[in-house]
């Protein structure tokens, strides 16, 4: 409040600070705040925007981003696009979160491990392993955080089949 100019990069700081530290109702709220006072959010803002949304489970106002991100054409970027379909999936909208995935030009390693990972959180393991060597068969190189993804999905597979030898 006492900066003599407050610009982009200040209100994004803001809007992360926030969010990095889970109070992602006070980080929208600076997001729409930043607006009202003239200032365009540039794709560091809304990455942090996005992310705030995926912490309170906002869909509402992270699908409302992810329009201004498209009408600004901004979605081409694979950090942009690997932070809205984490959005989605961690608001648990994993339909939406494909359809971004699909209308990418090129997935990435993020991109994919996006997808997979809010399918194994969300319980769809035969999915996340789909995706997965779906991934490979793509020529997209696994990483550490896709094979983190993959061991809680067999995790949920073997959880689910002993509870079904209990019962």
């Amino acid at each position: 409040d006492e900066l003599q100019v407050q610009d982009v990069v200040t209100w994004t700081a803001l809007i992360d600070g926030y969010t990095e530290h889970g109070h992602g109702e006070e980080g929208l709220k600076c997001f729409e705040d930043m607006q009202l006072c003239g200032i365009s959010p540039n794709v560091v803002t809304f990455i942090c925007s996005l992310k705030a949304c995926s912490i309170i489970g906002a869909t509402v106002k992270g699908e409302e981003i992810h329009a201004e991100i498209e009408r600004r054409g901004l979605l081409g970027g694979n950090l942009v696009a690997s932070t809205l379909i984490d959005m989605y999936a961690k608001c648990g909208s994993l339909t939406k979160a494909e359809q971004v995935f699909d209308k990418l030009p090129g997935q990435d390693t993020s991109t994919w491990n996006s997808l997979i990972s809010g399918y194994s959180q969300y319980g769809h393991s035969e999915r996340a392993l789909n995706c997965f060597k779906r991934m490979q068969y793509n020529g997209v190189r696994p990483d550490g955080v896709t094979f983190v993804c993959i061991l809680n999905a067999c995790g949920n597979i073997r959880a689910e089949a002993q509870g079904n030898a209990l019962h």
